[in-house]
């Protein structure tokens, strides 16, 4: 250990902190401060800090609707230095967004340049684009020198910024807003102004509104760049109800007919947020590795408005399955997440609901109201003050003018002789001789009354709740009128609709290139699909001691069923089995099946089909097809097996009667119907054996008599008349087979 060096004097005695306390206490302090200050929105305003103060920025240095632009360098230059103390980056971000009319629904900043573009290019430089306010913006800041709201310092004491703006417009929803703090996110998409006005209007009528008629008037989000929202209508009403949720949204598109029966498909709007430029690439990726199979070309023709050309494979393609196909792999169709966390009145962080953002949007109206009446009405009183100082200045206007000659001090002397107020005294000084006319008397008397008449309505406005929240309804009136859904900006421009239902397995199929294969399966358990249908059994070549086993016809689209030796059923898709090139690969590394157990039987699955599964055991039932698919790699077990026994026959259902003969050489025939049918379980016996076990099986029409296939492979047919003595009931012994029946045991090909 080397000497301890004492600290130098500027710096104090070192004291000892607790590493876990310091950091706790640190961490926390950072967490609140980008809860409150950057990540999430007020609720009344719907603004974060650094939206607000780039409004207010814009304000004073007046860049009004009606008045002129100036360059976006100046605004950023003096939201960083008066009010916003953060990188000209971030910030100039922020005011770029406010203008973009594809980004947000109603734009605050109207932008003269390149502010970018759906396709995700970057807006020009801050020294080449110009800003001024939207009126939306205009109305957003109303009022807000009316001391409708508080104010506070800046971040160096010399300015005064609003806390909140005064928000005569629902501007959380109208235009959402996304961001993330620690430990808690918020993401609201935008939604339409004129019917959140019709919500709040509701809400001033009916305060116990309940969140499902509100969703009536709001029915879900109306986003900058249109679409079609697919989600169920309880999920949207579960959503607004709890402030969390999301909703599917797809690109709107029509079929474009080109003549002599083809047709092409143009999207014409696609998904808010969704880069149009990143879309056409991932669909032309798409496209390159083959996994579009139904799609042929795509373009973008876009001018301003969005125009993406798709061409189909051929014009038999289904345009609504090829739209399936494209919506399920790639952008266009996108979840839109919602999530209202907010500051609750602009300091508690928490997670609300439609209804409880409207109130608290219509309880901030209500308080600028209050406030702003209260503002008007002291403005009020002090004018009326003056005026009627001005009056008692025209009734004695010679005595006035000769006090003011004479005295040195006229102001005492003057409130002495007419007993006024200091207010009125001054303002007596103040006045101009050119307001000693006699016309001027008139335009006092006739703002004078003008003025009591306000302070009389300001009055009982303040006195009633009632009045209070007529007025504010006709604000919200007025607002939308002003940008309801009649107007152009208002118009709503994202539909719902019902996503099409059913198209799962034929686009499952559509997925899939339809193509003939042959698939083979090896007795040592090597598995292979050989394209088309020409092979021939003998011409197949296998690994030394190795031999056929099974040989299926089938098709890509096709799903095949294994069964195996341990009761499963293991589904595979013959899209996704090894080429025929070489002797394949073998099946256990495509299933999760263990070492011990073995294919029993391979087939192409067939939907309503019913089969028979039995085990050595003697034990079997019949089981529907449709019961048997898996959908894990570790398969489905159907047929319930002990350590001695195992699977043993899989078969299907084609006749009326069952065909049994055990390792013994003993043929039992019964009727199916004395069989159960059931999904899962060992199964009932179907033959009795003294020793050894089951060795085949078969589902067969009496009729037509019992076929099996001999050593040469040439079929025989047993006529009904010559089953006569092998009949019985299930679980009998049965007899020795008639003469000339294989050796083997087996019945032959089963499918």
């Amino acid at each position: 250990m080397g000497k301890r060096i004492p600290p130098p004097d500027s710096q104090g005695p070192i004291e000892p902190v607790n590493l876990r306390e310091a950091l706790e206490e640190r961490y926390l302090a950072y967490a609140l401060s980008t809860i409150m200050h950057r990540a999430l929105p007020d609720v009344r305003d719907g603004l974060k800090p650094v939206h607000r103060r780039l409004l207010y920025a814009m304000r004073q240095l007046k860049l009004d609707p009606e008045g002129g632009f100036k360059k976006c360098a100046r605004v950023v230059g003096d939201v960083i230095g008066k009010y916003h103390p953060h990188g000209d980056r971030a910030v100039y971000d922020a005011l770029v967004r406010l203008a973009q009319d594809f980004a947000v629904r109603y734009p605050l900043v109207d932008g003269q340049g390149n502010f970018g573009n759906v396709d995700g290019d970057n807006a020009a430089a801050m020294r080449y684009t110009e800003a001024r306010l939207t009126p939306i913006a205009a109305v957003l800041l109303d009022g807000i020198d009316e001391d409708s709201i508080d104010f506070r310092a800046t971040y160096d004491g010399e300015e005064a910024e609003p806390v909140v703006l005064p928000a005569n417009f629902p501007n959380l929803l109208a235009n959402g807003s996304s961001g993330i703090a620690v430990g808690m996110a918020t993401s609201i998409p935008p939604h339409n102004a004129g019917e959140l006005c019709d919500a709040a209007l509701h809400l001033i009528k009916f305060p116990n509104a309940t969140a499902d008629k509100l969703t009536e008037l709001v029915p879900g989000p109306d986003l900058p760049t249109g679409g079609v929202i697919v989600e169920p209508r309880e999920a949207i009403v579960e959503a607004y109800k709890t402030g969390r949720g999301s909703f599917r949204l797809r690109a709107r598109w029509k079929e474009e007919d080109t003549g002599r029966g083809t047709y092409q498909i143009v999207v014409t709007e696609i998904p808010y947020q969704v880069q149009k430029a990143r879309l056409v690439e991932r669909i032309a990726e798409l496209l390159q590795q083959k996994k579009l199979p139904l799609l042929a070309d795509v373009r973008d023709e876009s001018t301003e408005e969005v125009r993406l050309v798709l061409e189909p494979k051929s014009r038999t393609v289904d345009p609504v399955l090829l739209m399936e196909q494209l919506f399920k792999l790639t952008e266009l169709e996108a979840r839109l997440p919602l999530n209202m966390n907010v500051l609750s009145r602009g300091l508690v962080p928490n997670v609300i609901g439609l209804r409880q953002v409207l109130r608290e949007w219509l309880d901030h109206r209500q308080v600028v109201l209050v406030r702003r009446s209260k503002h008007r009405l002291a403005k009020i009183d002090h004018r009326l003050e003056v005026l009627d100082g001005y009056l008692i200045v025209y009734l004695n206007l010679d005595k006035v003018i000769k006090i003011i000659r004479e005295k040195d001090e006229p102001k005492p002397a003057l409130m002495k002789a007419f007993k006024l107020t200091d207010v009125q005294t001054e303002a007596i000084l103040n006045m101009r001789l050119r307001a000693l006319r006699k016309l001027e008397e008139m335009e006092i008397k006739r703002e004078h009354d003008s003025l009591t008449k306000e302070r009389k309505e300001l009055k009982s406005l303040l006195a009633s709740k009632d009045r209070q929240w007529k007025r504010i309804a006709d604000e919200i009136k007025s607002l939308k009128d002003q940008f309801g859904q009649k107007t152009a900006l208002g118009r709503r421009r994202t539909s719902f609709a019902e996503a099409p239902e059913g198209v799962e397995t034929e686009l499952a199929e559509a997925m899939i290139e339809k193509e003939p294969v042959t698939v083979v399966l090896s007795e040592k358990g090597w598995i292979r699909a050989i394209k088309g249908h020409q092979t021939e059994p003998d011409s197949l070549a296998f690994k030394e001691g190795d031999k056929l086993k099974r040989f299926v016809k089938a098709q890509t689209t096709d799903t095949l069923l294994l069964f195996a030796t341990n009761g499963r059923f293991y589904s595979l898709g013959a899209d996704k089995l090894p080429g025929g090139r070489g002797h394949g690969e073998p099946f256990r590394l495509m299933i999760d099946i263990e070492e011990a157990s073995d294919a029993v039987e391979l087939f192409v699955h067939e939907e309503g089909r019913k089969l028979l599964v039995a085990s050595t055991s003697g034990h079997g039932f019949i089981v529907p097809e449709d019961e048997v698919l898996a959908q894990t790699r570790k398969g489905k077990q159907v047929l319930n097996v002990s350590a001695e026994t195992e699977g043993v026959v899989c078969a299907p259902v084609e006749g009326d009667s069952i065909a049994v003969i055990g390792e013994n050489r003993k043929l039992l025939l019964f009727p199916l119907k004395e069989l159960p049918e059931m999904p899962r379980g060992k199964g009932v016996r179907l033959q009795r054996y003294k020793d050894g076990g089951l060795a085949d099986a078969k589902v067969f029409d009496k009729k037509e008599g019992l076929t099996y296939e001999d050593a040469a492979g040439r079929n025989f047919t047993l006529p009904s008349a010559e089953l006569r003595d092998w009949w019985g009931a299930r679980a009998q012994a049965g007899r020795l087979p008639p003469k000339g029946f294989p050796k083997s045991g087996k019945f032959g090909p089963r499918f």
